[in-house]
């Protein structure tokens, strides 16, 4: 007999098409995103064919969004959210306000009034978290410096963003909209913008609170207790409840986004023992919901935006994907951070997504933006996305070429990014026969405790200030700077050392360091790190003293402990 499945029908050409076209996507040596944006504009309503349900594929796309953003907050502890603040909060506000002031100035150039032009810029302003994460975790950089500080950098987004949403309509009239919405869904209308304000923050401060100070006990309680039970599938949904438990709550009690909600609930899972099985458990749903996001984005694309009005599509991109990450650039180095990092950075802010929608929408419900400016939105949306992989791709190529050339490496740097410690901040007013480290990362940090319990003096020299600024407070001997410089290197006094260390990942760099150390002390041992054999050749054929490969080493030990339980010997 017949049924009605709009679910089923929806569940199965997003997912069969976004495998299809991924797949052709990926032969074609593209990201498989643009693959899941495609899809989405196969079955959406502006194709011909079979059209899937939008409103079916958007609720799809919510639940990806919130199993996305909850695995992140789990990786993504209190600790390390605060380390970011000094970069990610002013950043992120001075960048959502200079990228609004271009959408609105290019609006003005289509005769749209100062009011539509403010909510079209920040409809502009906002990157989507879900696009940066799979960006991130596709190349390793989900648990880098980097990676948390942009992941920093768009959760102080979101919490702006929330606040736009709660005071745009009761300032919709003053902007030159209808103010339709104001008296039924603001929650200040009665009393004003700065009732709303107070009201909209109290909310996310009680979220916040209630997070801290309750959930932080109770749900990993909570997950301890079905732990016992021996039950795998009572386990996984106890992970499931508390993810979208708290997404759906916070949304309706507090205000707050599914996703703000959902990372939230993450991070209350971080303080627990078992915040890797929940990781783990909840992946498989994350990973296929996720695509159906792509697939919805795909869905809202109307083709046709493309030949009426290209001049304002052109615009839109050069805002998002050239405007706002050379704004982006420029605050990070301006903040004393390094050029990797404001690449890294600015690669992850040249697109937009779920919050650039929802403004949109909210805009035009409340007769602030025309209707052709979501068309826009959309347009610019799923173009970005689709080219935000290659910004990652070439902010990794330009990276490696700016530290192949430390000179002009340190003319773009504002003087400060060099600053560093003077020796006899290092308690080492004569330091002699000590090795250097340069990054103290996993490796590093290694590296160090291994020295210090051999008590070999050591200096470690670090580009990231939080890591400095701790290793610091702890006593260690720590410059602060690019070791490729010649004035941070000098201060580690080279000329004395018996050992330079590089544990950084990049092979140009690292040859800048070994040069200049080598300049200064022609006897000086030197281990660095490579990823492949061709970095081995290059470091070795520039005087790398050992150049080690990490996937030889970690094969070596495992070959070493297999013959030590199954070899001869054992026998």
């Amino acid at each position: 007999m017949p049924h009605a499945t709009p679910l089923l029908l929806t569940l199965a050409a997003g997912f069969g098409l976004a495998f299809v076209l991924g797949l052709v996507a990926a032969r074609l040596r593209l990201p498989p995103v643009v693959g899941y944006l495609a899809a989405g504009v196969v079955v959406g309503p502006y194709s011909p064919g079979f059209i899937a349900d939008p409103a079916l594929a958007q609720q799809l796309a919510e639940i990806g969004v919130i199993l996305l953003m909850f695995g992140v907050g789990v990786h993504f502890s209190v600790g390390e959210l605060l380390a970011a603040r000094r970069v990610a909060v002013p950043g992120a506000l001075v960048q959502i306000a200079v990228a609004t002031a271009l959408g609105a100035f290019a609006s003005r150039l289509w005769g749209w009034s100062w009011g539509s032009g403010i909510v079209f810029g920040l409809s502009l302003s906002v990157a989507s978290t879900v696009v940066l994460i799979r960006s991130l975790e596709d190349r390793g950089l989900i648990d880098a410096v980097n990676g948390r500080l942009a992941l920093g950098w768009l959760v102080v987004q979101d919490l702006a963003t929330v606040l736009v949403l709660v005071l745009l309509p009761p300032l919709s009239e003053t902007l030159g909209g209808s103010g339709a919405l104001a008296g039924a869904s603001a929650p200040g209308a009665g009393g004003g913008i700065v009732s709303a304000l107070a009201i909209t923050l109290g909310k996310v401060g009680a979220f916040v609170l209630l997070m801290v100070v309750v959930g932080r006990r109770a749900v990993p309680w909570l997950l301890e207790r079905v732990a016992r039970t021996g039950s795998r599938e009572l386990f996984t949904l106890s992970v499931l409840a508390v993810a979208l438990g708290i997404a759906v709550g916070a949304s309706a009690l507090f205000g707050v986004s599914f996703a703000l909600g959902a990372f939230f609930a993450g991070m209350v899972v971080n303080a627990s023992d078992l915040n890797r099985e929940a990781a783990a458990n909840a992946l498989p749903l994350q990973d296929a919901f996720s695509v159906l996001f792509f697939v919805a984005v795909g869905m809202l694309f109307d083709p046709a935006i493309l030949v009426e009005r290209p001049l304002e599509l052109l615009a839109v991109l050069l805002v998002v994907m050239v405007g706002t990450p050379l704004v982006a650039f420029a605050i990070v180095l301006a903040l004393r951070r390094p050029a990797p990092t404001a690449l890294t950075v600015a690669a992850s802010l040249a697109q937009i997504g779920e919050f650039s929608f929802i403004l949109g929408a909210l805009g035009v419900s409340l007769e602030l933006l025309p209707a052709e400016a979501q068309s826009l939105i959309v347009a610019g949306a799923l173009i970005s996305i689709g080219f935000n992989p290659l910004m990652f791709t070439g902010a990794a190529r330009l990276i490696g070429w700016l530290n192949a050339r430390p000179e002009l490496l340190a003319r773009l740097e504002r003087p400060g990014s060099a600053l560093y410690e003077p020796e006899p901040a290092l308690g080492h007013s004569a330091l002699t026969g000590h090795a250097i480290i340069v990054g103290y990362g996993r490796v590093g940090s290694t590296i160090g405790r291994a020295l210090a319990g051999a008590a070999v003096p050591y200096v470690v020299i670090e580009q990231d200030m939080e890591i400095f600024e701790r290793l610091r407070d702890d006593g260690i001997p720590v410059l602060y700077g690019n070791a490729s410089r010649k004035g941070v290197l000098d201060a580690a006094r080279p000329d004395r050392a018996r050992l330079i260390l590089v544990t950084t990942p990049d092979p140009f760099q690292a040859r800048s360091v070994l040069e200049l150390a080598r300049h200064a002390n022609p006897a000086i041992a030197s281990v660095v790190r490579t990823h492949s054999l061709e970095e081995q050749a290059y470091l070795e054929k520039y005087g790398a003293g050992t150049a080690v490969l990490a996937e030889h080493e970690l094969a070596q030990t495992m070959a070493r402990q297999a013959l030590t339980v199954c070899g001869p010997a054992a026998a």
